[in-house]
């Protein structure tokens, strides 16, 4: 049997290990994250040697950006108007102040701990660990003891970011020298990546809601190929974004806001959501692939990064699960009304998961002079969010869920407890 039969037979054994003992799993501090990028250091170079990227760049850049792409379509599609105008304040803050302050302080504190590297290097860094991925601590998000406001601030924060990242890491790259990215400049990445993909990605959104709609009006498309249509909206957006050679993950999310907010039109307010079964085929296959991807991620960046550490990559690693992250949470929050307890809860889940991936394998595709450095700091980030932040999030929300019960039961107009922006001023005059 050749090498690549048994990385696929192996990789198919995990896959199937985890989907037997996946219920069971869900209910310990043992994440998905967890057990596939374990298997893939164990596959990797440092292990078995059956996945090596220089051998399979290829299709293991295919399986991640696919990964990616899927993710945020189907992240973007699923956010409501409302879901930003109760409780909306919260993921405005973090990603309107949060946001732009952490790859800020990702980049500043970079400099003196990551020497080699250039400016727009370090401005890399800081861009590609900005985004969250509430995957690596799903507890934090499907908890019924954390306070709803929370739990959607979370989720909306997580599903809009890698996409909110994405210009900055377009900018990032083009500024660099030497690049493939570098060809056409700022300027060239501004016009193709930003603009263009942004027009194509309204476009095919627009268009596909519309069509969805109409066909499902009038009863002509199956509920299986309802879903299907979903991932022709994902495929169609990236690949027309990457024929004009702009980007096609910025495309592909735009056009999965512009294909929920099309295929919702006219529904009354208070009317179920009726996207939700229509991306569930491609909500179960991004779950899927990003399984992959993490088992990618283990076996070419993780296990390589092992057999190099430093201490001055550690502490970044480090500084930017707590400091990098915390801080910009801190001063976003400023004023909210929101309790330290709260404040606290939501700067530690931050965790860094796919997207952070996505974009260091980019970076290695496109030859980036610091891409040892760079692809170093982001698998030992990244790994020490998938073990802190999946061991964490159980205890953690446990424990916050203790907390907010009893705060509650004191103080009625606790801010946790209510969502409405209209609420905001009377809930911080009581603090």
């Amino acid at each position: 049997m050749s090498g690549s039969a048994w990385t696929g037979a192996a990789i198919a054994a995990v896959t199937a290990g985890y989907a037997l003992f996946s219920r069971r799993l869900a209910t310990t501090a043992v994440s998905a994250p967890m057990v596939f990028t374990g298997f893939g250091v164990a596959i990797g170079p440092v292990g078995l040697g059956l996945l090596e990227l220089e051998h399979e760049a290829g299709p293991v850049l295919t399986l991640v950006e696919a990964a990616l792409t899927i993710v945020l379509v189907t992240d973007a599609m699923s956010v409501r108007r409302r879901d930003l105008r109760v409780g909306g304040f919260l993921p405005r803050r973090l990603l309107g102040i949060g946001l732009p302050l952490t790859i800020g302080a990702g980049w500043l504190l970079a400099w003196p701990l990551l020497p080699g590297l250039t400016a727009w290097e370090l401005a890399l860094v800081g861009a590609i660990l900005a985004p969250t991925d509430a995957a690596l601590g799903k507890t934090t998000v499907s908890s019924p003891r954390v306070p709803s406001l929370v739990r959607g601030g979370l989720n909306v924060e997580s599903g809009l970011n890698d996409g909110m990242v994405l210009p900055f890491f377009v900018l990032f790259l083009a500024a660099l020298p030497d690049t493939a990215a570098s060809e056409e400049g700022i300027a060239g990445a501004f016009w193709r990546a930003l603009v263009l993909s942004t027009v194509l990605g309204l476009a095919v959104g627009r268009i596909g809601g519309w069509l969805l709609r109409w066909s499902r009006g009038r009863g002509l498309a199956t509920r299986g190929w309802q879903q299907v249509f979903v991932l022709a909206v994902a495929a169609g957006s990236y690949t027309l974004a990457v024929v004009v050679d702009g980007s096609g993950f910025i495309a592909a999310w735009v056009a999965g806001f512009a294909f929920g907010v099309s295929l919702r039109q006219g529904e009354a307010a208070d009317a179920p959501p009726v996207d939700e079964d229509t991306a569930g085929l491609a909500e179960h296959l991004a779950e899927l692939l990003a399984s992959l991807s993490f088992l990618v991620f283990g076996a070419v960046l993780l296990g390589p990064a092992l057999e190099h550490l430093d201490w001055r990559i550690i502490t970044y690693a480090v500084l930017s699960l707590t400091v990098v992250r915390m801080l910009p949470v801190a001063l976003s929050l400023a004023g909210s009304g929101l309790a330290l307890p709260t404040v606290a809860y939501i700067g530690w889940f931050g965790p860094r998961g796919l997207a952070s991936i996505v974009f260091g394998l980019l970076v290695v595709e496109e030859h980036v002079p610091g891409v040892r450095i760079i692809g170093e700091v982001v698998a030992v980030t990244v790994a020490l969010s998938i073990v802190l932040h999946g061991v964490s999030a159980v205890v953690l929300t446990e424990r916050y869920g203790d907390w907010h019960k009893k705060a509650a039961a004191r103080r009625p107009q606790l801010r946790e407890g209510m969502p409405d922006e209209k609420d905001a001023g009377s809930a911080s005059t009581t603090r």
